[in-house]
């Protein structure tokens, strides 16, 4: 993370990312001294309500990142930003996207846990978009010039007031990653009742394991009278997530049911002290390991892999290292399953 005193002083000529969360109320004008270098700009967690019109300045900017700030409305000077690919504006408090505002170049959108009620039709010219994530807004549709973004892989439109989803959908021929729950739509009767309850005073945290959209994952040791194992702890970070609510994380759990290719389930928490919602799921054995790691910037929604990486068909062996693989008509289950605890 930079500090301003940095930025002003000039001692970060040639940044190609700059980073700043310092209780900014308007954009410093000392990033424009960047303009020939700057390609990531990251202002999360700031106070900012608007962009300078000169933003255009920033000619090499391709990642934007403006969550956690207090915009109302999707800056319109960004559709001249000709270069930016992301664009991030989560937990803000937007209500409105005008036409024609959104880079037209755009790859991926965050715009989660927002105000919105509509999208704009323009968006139907985005055709480069790949990932799209609107979860925890008030959308009941979605325009039909979507179906124009012929190269949508990844859309996240959980956690709405959908009461049903546009046929187009189902149609799109590279869209790989569904998020619906959370809508009036996907309404299931609960099923979170049958979790057995487990006292967050039964649980000690050791250490962090991983971190996911959704969750904060620990190892622990879960101790009462009839046990003691150790187990892993997912604390839910919020009442909304990029895949809708905890409610829906612990239904799902519940429906899958019990397989040797999930994790298994053993409850969920009670009388956290923040009072968050959490699920305590079996410990990963070590000789596991993940099939690949998140996506990047580049990717955007695709898992990455070190080079020459190769799985067979059938693959289901110990490697040199001795770590174990599922068969492949379940890895990608059991890897996101695993991965929900590692990442």
């Amino acid at each position: 993370m930079r500090t301003i005193d940095q930025l002003r002083s000039r001692k970060l000529k040639g940044a190609t990312r700059l980073s700043l969360s310092c209780h900014l109320t308007t954009f410093p004008s000392e990033i424009f001294d960047l303009a020939d270098t700057l390609e990531i700009l990251d202002l999360t967690g700031n106070h900012l309500s608007a962009l300078p019109a000169t933003i255009t300045k920033l000619r090499h900017l391709k990642i934007l990142f403006l969550s956690d700030n207090e915009f109302t409305e999707f800056p319109s000077v960004l559709s001249g930003c000709t270069q930016l690919k992301m664009i991030g504006m989560k937990a803000n408090k937007i209500n409105r996207i005008a036409e024609d505002v959104l880079p037209q170049g755009i790859r991926w959108l965050i715009l989660t846990n927002n105000k919105l009620k509509q999208i704009p039709r323009s968006i139907g010219t985005c055709v480069n978009l790949q990932k799209l994530m609107l979860a925890g807004n008030q959308l009941s549709e979605l325009p039909d010039e979507m179906v124009h973004c012929q190269k949508l892989e990844l859309l996240r439109i959980s956690a709405n007031h959908f009461e049903k989803f546009p046929s187009w959908l189902f149609s799109m021929p590279r869209l790989s990653w569904l998020a619906l729950a959370g809508n009036p739509a996907t309404k299931t009767d609960g099923r979170e009742d049958q979790l057995p309850e487990i006292p967050w005073h039964e649980l000690k945290i050791e250490h962090l394991l991983g971190e996911g959209a959704s969750g904060i994952i620990s190892k622990a040791r879960w101790r009462n009278d009839k046990t003691e194992c150790e187990v892993a702890v997912k604390v839910f970070k919020g009442e909304v997530t990029s895949d809708g609510l905890p409610i829906n994380e612990m239904n799902a759990c519940i429906a899958a049911g019990g397989h040797s290719h999930l994790v298994k389930v053993l409850g969920k928490i009670i009388g956290h002290p923040d009072h968050k919602q959490g699920l305590v799921f079996n410990l990963i054995d070590p000789s596991f390991r993940n099939l690949g790691g998140p996506p990047d910037f580049e990717t955007c929604t695709r898992d990455t892999f070190k080079s020459g990486t190769a799985f067979s068909e059938q693959q289901n062996r110990t490697d040199r290292a001795g770590n174990r693989f599922s068969s492949c008509s379940f890895a990608s289950t059991k890897y996101h399953a695993r991965r929900s605890l590692c990442a």
